[in-house]
């Protein structure tokens, strides 16, 4: 298929924003990287881990879950388009200076600064009107998530840590998710999403060293060019701090009042996703760009897995 005028260089092949959406519009999907749906994925799912893991406590559920799975879908992709448009406002001139970035909207002169704004004000609108059919603590939280979101384009300014920046905004959903279910926010969502942060540690470390040569030349730091020839032992480290997090969230949530069953159900759902992080690890190439993208994707069929385990568990 040939190449789409504009089309983003790490963009997915044959995607529907180049080659369906109308042409007005393709400047600002690729502002909210609707032609790369991993983010949305990575974004989305420790929402449904902290919904499942709510019903998984209580032994309730409703219509009102179904909405808040739907709710938190169309949430999750709005908030990470505006999410990603505010990233591509505030790192412009770094990503007319990256290969890999330079071919983003507003760097390659698609959109304008002014436009773009615009476009992250509507998104995160019609993301608002959702959160306010939630539980008023899941809504408080939603505020509060603003925070990270506002800070992560900043991070790798500061600090060789922009990852656990990344994590506490791309993971807020556990929280938001359990408390829209419960009404309150409790022990067993806070393990979840700290897991769900080492989680992130783990997969965008992986991301990062695509770039690590270029982010070396203009300055900006992350963990890849941390750990550098060091990443897979800490990667080792960030795998079992996922489990042993998930696993913790699991028990405080399905003890004392779930069957063995259902616990032992939704356990199943941390362990095998620690091996399919297992076996990204030994796949794992950190020279070569393409092989760290694919692992990098390969991360939304390693965040589905608790999900079906825990839907599995909820209904025991």
């Amino acid at each position: 298929m040939p190449e789409a005028h504009g089309q983003v260089a790490d963009a997915v092949k044959g995607n529907w924003v180049d080659h369906r959406a109308p042409a007005w519009s393709r400047p600002y999907l690729r502002l909210s990287r609707a032609d790369r749906p991993i983010g949305t994925w990575l974004l989305l799912l420790p929402c449904w881990w902290g919904l499942l893991l709510g019903i998984g406590e209580t032994g309730d559920i409703g219509w009102q879950d179904a909405w808040i799975a739907l709710g938190t879908a169309i949430g999750a992709w709005l908030m990470r388009g505006a999410g990603c448009t505010w990233n591509d406002i505030t790192d412009r001139d770094f990503d007319a200076a990256v290969e890999r970035t330079r071919s983003r909207p507003i760097p390659s002169g698609q959109v304008s600064v002014t436009q773009a704004l615009g476009w992250l004000v509507g998104q995160s609108l019609v993301a608002f009107l959702i959160l306010l059919t939630f539980h008023p603590n899941a809504i408080l939280l939603g505020f509060v998530a603003l925070g990270p979101v506002a800070i992560y384009p900043f991070a790798k300014r500061f600090t060789w840590w922009p990852q656990i920046f990344l994590g506490l905004a791309f993971n807020w959903g556990a929280l938001l998710a359990y408390t829209a279910h419960t009404g309150h926010l409790g022990w067993p969502a806070v393990a979840l999403y700290l897991a769900g942060i080492a989680w992130t540690l783990f997969y965008d470390t992986i991301y990062a060293h695509q770039d690590k040569e270029d982010d070396a030349l203009i300055g900006v730091k992350s963990t890849a060019r941390l750990f550098g020839e060091n990443t897979v032992p800490w990667l080792r480290a960030f795998l079992i701090l996922t489990v042993v997090l998930m696993a913790l969230a699991i028990t405080l949530a399905f003890m004392p009042d779930r069957s063995a069953l259902a616990l032992v159900v939704a356990l199943g759902g941390a362990w095998f996703m620690g091996w399919h992080m297992s076996w990204q690890l030994r796949a794992l190439d950190t020279e070569d760009p393409d092989t760290c993208l694919r692992l990098f994707r390969a991360n939304r069929d390693a965040g589905l897995i608790p999900v079906l385990f825990l839907a599995a568990a909820a209904l025991l």
